[in-house]
């Protein structure tokens, strides 16, 4: 895996706050810490899942370890292949990897071949495990430990493996070494195209996968249905609509004909960019292609209606739904109340609710967890706990979600106790396992209401009470808890939760919101110097400043320093840095962030803009733009 360097950043800035630290207050010694580390809904194919499984029973052990272990001093009866494989098999698919390791160190010193059917099932066990360096170990191993000759076969699993750990660098360090190994010969197939033009549409690099998609004829590879929508997708999400639509004609013209799921891909991507026009006549287009729409596709398509607003359209196109033999579902119309609430109408909400029951839909929670939010958004407590008894009443049980719209809403209106209580009623009544995250997403929203309400000493019992009962904080949590002690001024103590959140799970780990706490806390302190350690620290760990990151250090850079700066510097480095680093977008918005504040940006960095930005499609698809505004 490729692994950022930990070089210093902003070196001239850095030398401008060291030569007026004289003039700062004592840093406070709280430990700052310095860390060195890296770092979309498409068809997949089945032996690409790894959901990793529980199931650790030796009840189905074909022979026991004891006559296995026994068997050399059981005379002329001798242990074939077909034992060993049938263990291994077995160990794998419980996750015994123990015992796997054992099978798997005897075959070797009794010089055994291997099968390397056997190997990839060592391989998916040991990825549903997240064990990725056990899995390149073994790959490297197969021909000289075990005699057994590699194939696309192996190297797809193992590709695999890795891109499904999010591991997509190291998927493309191990894509380039065993693809360029002469010795291994091994040449890529589709599956393992389509595993690399994935990985690098995860990463951004859309141009990229877009070249290995024109390298695969030849390689006398063709691209399906799961190598368009994944280019599709990327392209989608880098606001590359144009290119995304042309690729739609071409895989028709190369005869690859395009499903449902291929449409809602490029309907997806037109309504997150807000053009519903193109959007409905993709739809039409379906027809035209004998590709019939699907609830997912009404169900996008009212999506975009109610994020531009337009719930009157929203509601007409239920009738075309149902015209086309398409019955809408909970999603349909939870998709139409979450618009209303979204523009302050969660009063009409509610009709269109009624309207549902009359109809005889099933009403689920999160229909009224968002109703119940709206109505509290609006300072209509009253009609919200209405609303939630009303749902009581009809045998429709609270889950989670709309215990934390409760908890959120009476934290909105200045009511923590009541919060607290509806806390106090859920834990009483709702407790047990399988609704155990989900409470912890209400007290981590009760944390969040108490520390902005300044009740930091409150939101500590509640913390306390939860670590008790074995629960474990989630970001919203660490984040509210670090801003109340920030608040309070106690930055060391903020600064040991924040540390004991990188050794949490994933949705635990910091994201930007929790680090721009920790930023202006400190530049508050005129610690600016470990202010730029720590945003140091946050880069190399994947996490891209914003917005709110860049004002932070502009203010400091202009009212903490002797020498005031206008951070032009500062923000120029930053942008060269992730542009070095391949990460795009977020080096865009620092482009961004510089133009809105007067700031131009180096010569250099311009270069890299006018490359990323002034491609011949890009620039194609702007004057398109513009002459279709002009003109409509």
């Amino acid at each position: 895996m490729q692994k950022w360097c930990k070089i210093p950043l902003f070196t001239n800035t850095a030398m401008a706050i060291k030569r007026s630290s004289s003039s700062m207050r004592n840093p406070s010694k709280c430990g700052f810490p310095i860390i060195s580390l890296s770092i979309s809904s498409l068809p997949s194919y089945k032996d690409m899942e790894t959901e990793p499984q529980q199931n650790n029973s030796k009840s189905h052990q074909p022979i026991s370890d004891q006559i296995f272990n026994s068997a050399p001093k059981l005379g002329s009866y001798k242990l074939g292949d077909s034992t060993f494989y049938s263990l291994i098999e077995n160990y794998a698919n419980s996750g015994d990897f123990r015992s796997l390791e054992k099978i798997l160190y005897r075959m070797r010193c009794e010089k055994r071949v291997v099968l390397e059917k056997s190997f990839i099932s060592i391989f998916k066990a040991y990825g549903k495990a997240h064990l990725v360096k056990e899995v390149m170990s073994l790959f490297d191993k197969m021909v000289e430990d075990f005699h057994c000759k590699r194939t696309v076969k192996s190297f797809n699993s193992v590709l695999n493996v890795i891109v499904q750990e999010g591991l997509y660098h190291q998927a493309l360090e191990f894509y380039n070494r065993v693809v360029n190994a002469k010795h291994m010969n091994i040449l890529p197939n589709t599956l393992s195209f389509n595993l690399i033009i994935k990985t690098m549409c995860r990463l951004g690099l859309v141009d990229n996968a877009m070249e290995v998609f024109r390298e695969m004829p030849m390689m006398k590879c063709t691209p399906d249905i799961y190598t368009y929508c994944t280019l599709m997708d990327g392209l989608c999400k880098e606001n590359r609509i144009d290119e995304a639509v042309l690729l739609l004609d071409e895989m028709q013209t190369e005869g690859c004909f395009p499903t449902p799921v291929t449409f809602n891909v490029l309907i997806n991507g037109l309504c997150k960019k807000g053009d519903l026009v193109r959007a409905a006549k993709l739809v039409d287009n379906m027809f035209l292609k004998g590709c019939v729409p699907n609830e997912v596709t009404y169900n996008t398509l009212i999506h975009g209606l109610c994020l531009k607003g337009e719930l009157d359209k929203a509601v007409g196109l239920l009738d075309r739904m149902v015209a086309n033999k398409c019955v809408p579902n909970e999603v349909t119309y939870g998709t139409i109340i979450n618009g209303l609430v979204k523009q302050g109408r969660a009063v009409d909400g509610v009709r269109v609710l009624i309207s549902m029951e009359e109809r005889r839909f099933h009403v689920n929670e999160y229909i009224y967890s968002s109703l119940i939010s709206g109505l509290f958004k609006e300072e209509k407590p009253e009609d919200a706990m209405k609303l939630w008894k009303q749902m009581m009443e009809k045998g429709c049980k609270p889950n989670g979600v709309v215990y934390s719209a409760l908890i959120d809403g009476f934290c909105r209106v200045g009511k923590p106790d009541e919060a607290e209580e509806i806390l106090s009623e859920m834990i009483t009544n709702w407790l047990h396992t399988k609704c155990f995250y989900l409470q912890l997403l209400d007290e981590s929203v009760l944390i969040h209401g108490l520390c902005e309400d300044g009740k930091l000493r409150e939101a500590m019992m509640v913390w306390t009470q939860m670590l008790s009962r074995g629960c474990k904080p989630d970001v919203v949590a660490y984040s509210s808890m670090i801003l109340g002690l920030c608040n309070a001024g106690s930055l060391e103590e903020a600064f040991k939760l924040f540390n004991e959140m990188l050794w949490q799970e994933p949705e635990a780990q910091p994201d930007v919101f929790t680090y721009n706490i920790l930023f202006n806390a400190l530049c508050k302190q005129n610690n600016i110097s470990h202010a730029i350690d720590l945003l140091n620290s946050m880069m190399d760990r994947g996490c891209d400043p914003d917005l709110v990151t860049c004002n932070i250090f502009l203010t400091a850079l202009k009212e903490k320093l002797d020498t005031p700066q206008d951070g032009r510097e500062f923000l120029n480095e930053l942008a060269g840095r992730l542009f070095k680093r391949q990460r795009t977008i977020g080096a865009l918005k620092i482009v961004e962030v510089m133009l809105q504040k007067f700031l131009s940006p180096e010569t250099a960095i311009w270069e890299r803009v006018v490359k990323e930005v002034c491609k011949p499609k890009r620039i194609q698809a702007a004057i398109n733009k513009c002459w279709s505004n002009l003109y409509d």
